[in-house]
């Protein structure tokens, strides 16, 4: 038993069609069972019930066993001094007021519906790694898109969150926030890290002044990347004169203590499209061709017209190389639509997501979902696992949806807060 089931029982009356009588013997009418407390105190709030024939207004706290309101210690806790009813799975003790009265309490494990629990069991102690996989076509469509729908502003909401910790990291700095996410999402996982210390290391605002030569970029990136002097390839034109550059800005900038140590970027079973020597070309790419980072990324609503803007290729010397040394005898050097559009959904929308916060403009986030509605679908092992038991997913609208669903409430086995569980517990 958890507290989850009891909360879902109280707020949606599953509850035997029969009086219902506290351990005292009083009888409750329940004339509205209060709404659900997702901050801290008790369980329920504003709820309205009438005992022993008194009506009442207050709050509703629930636990397993009734013991566990000392357990908690609610009774030093004046937050639950306005609770009117205790609801508990189980009773195994009588707990009083500050002033000596015992606190009502209800037992719900009589009251309960053998059915009920049993479909309650079938989704929570089950393998599937989607509790409902066996179940799930049984639910209407218009249930399954009402639970994408409350996914998505929840990823949203949490990735937005997140970008505005790191505006606020950057001195709240839409640019430089931009910036970064960037390059971090260029990084991919493996080397989104580096990535980041990268961007702290060498701030937009310094690239800037150098922006019209590209050189300088990569000579500013590189080196402090610890990539110049790192590598053992014979020094060709290209490489001579970024190490050139390199040495006269750093001294200039004072950045010849802050290298970034080699070791820290990952080559390992990655395409040579994704070395981090071909993104850090992308990204000087980006910064020469586009004055402003955030202003591509969050001023076009149009989704193929944002693709093409970041669809660029890096200087000559990366169109035929992957690392510094010999040229390759066929080199994919341009940041591809699949990159591209990782970008737009990783890194544009979440910024548009958090900038509609910052700016309390509820148009920025309608922005920020119609890119996702004009982008297609992930493909990776979620998505497919969604498609196994017959969830249709076509935009990148949905795919991300369905991650949240399958990280949040699928994996955790939150089917009590996931209207698709509900619907099946509730049949």
């Amino acid at each position: 038993m958890t507290e989850e089931l009891i909360y879902f029982i109280w707020q949606f009356q599953y509850v035997a069609n029969q009086p219902l009588i506290t351990t005292d013997g009083e009888t409750v009418d329940v004339l509205h069972p209060g709404f659900r407390n997702g901050n801290a105190g008790p369980d329920f709030l504003n709820a309205r019930l009438r005992i022993a024939g008194v009506e009442w207004v207050g709050t509703v706290e629930a636990h397993v066993k009734t013991s566990d309101w000392l357990v908690h210690r609610h009774q030093s806790d004046k937050a639950y001094d306005n609770v009117i009813l205790h609801i508990v799975w189980h009773h195994d003790r009588p707990v009083p007021r500050p002033d000596g009265t015992r606190l009502p309490t209800l037992e719900l494990a009589p009251l309960t519906s053998d059915n009920l629990l049993s479909r309650y069991g079938s989704l929570t102690t089950n393998a599937d790694v989607i509790p409902c996989a066996g179940q799930f076509r049984m639910v209407k469509p218009l249930r399954q898109t009402a639970m994408l729908d409350k996914a998505l502003l929840e990823r949203l909401e949490r990735k937005a969150t997140d970008v505005q910790s790191l505006y606020e990291a950057t001195g709240q700095d839409w640019e430089e926030t931009a910036y970064r996410l960037l390059a971090m999402h260029l990084g991919s996982k493996v080397n989104a890290d580096p990535m980041e210390q990268l961007t702290r290391m060498v701030p937009l605002r310094l690239l800037h002044k150098h922006r019209n030569n590209l050189a300088q970029l990569e000579a500013l990136l590189f080196g402090t990347a610890g990539l110049l002097e790192a590598t053992d390839a014979e020094a060709d034109e290209y490489l001579t004169v970024l190490r050139r550059e390199n040495q006269f800005l750093a001294t200039k900038y004072a950045l010849t203590t802050g290298q970034l140590p080699t070791h820290i970027w990952k080559w390992g079973k990655l395409r040579p499209a994704a070395f981090p020597t071909m993104r850090i070309a992308q990204l000087a790419r980006l910064i020469h061709d586009h004055g402003s980072l955030f202003s591509l990324l969050v001023g076009t609503a149009d989704a193929p017209s944002l693709l093409a803007l970041l669809q660029i290729m890096p200087s000559a010397y990366w169109q035929t190389h992957y690392r510094f040394g010999k040229a390759g005898a066929k080199v994919s050097s341009s940041l591809g639509e699949a990159t591209a559009t990782g970008l737009l959904i990783n890194v544009a929308v979440p910024l548009l997501a958090a900038y509609a916060k910052r700016k309390d403009q509820p148009d920025l986030l309608d922005r920020a979902i119609s890119l996702l509605e004009q982008l297609p679908a992930e493909d990776n092992r979620i998505i497919r696992l969604w498609d196994s038991v017959g969830l249709n997913v076509r935009t990148a609208f949905d795919s991300q949806a369905s991650i949240e669903l399958y990280t949040n409430f699928c994996t955790p086995k939150r089917c009590l807060n996931c209207q698709i569980g509900m619907a099946l517990v509730r049949e």
